[in-house]
């Protein structure tokens, strides 16, 4: 699925936890956040912490793949790299 905005992140995670038939209460136990905080989430709150994010997603058992977009790919592609690394650091741990 390709994300491009933080609304897109929302519903792919809300659609996730309904998969697995999770409560938003559930969810947050799992993440170790506040169940009103998965709720702004989900809604799309724009002000997200990237760290509770990631915490989130890994609860739901998802990655995040990192890619240079299409267009302006030799611009971007050390940033992605990057980003990558950061994640792939963080969840290393």
């Amino acid at each position: 699925m390709k994300i491009v905005t933080i609304h897109d992140l929302a519903s792919a995670a809300r659609g996730r936890r309904l998969e697995l038939g999770l409560t938003q209460a559930e969810l947050a136990e799992r993440a170790g956040v506040s169940r009103d905080w998965v709720n702004y989430f989900e809604r799309g709150k724009r002000t997200v912490e990237l760290a509770l994010v990631l915490h989130l997603l890994e609860a739901l058992r998802l990655e995040i793949e990192l890619s240079p977009a299409r267009a302006d790919a030799n611009q971007r592609g050390s940033a992605a790299s990057d980003l990558r690394s950061f994640v792939d650091e963080y969840v290393s741990r």
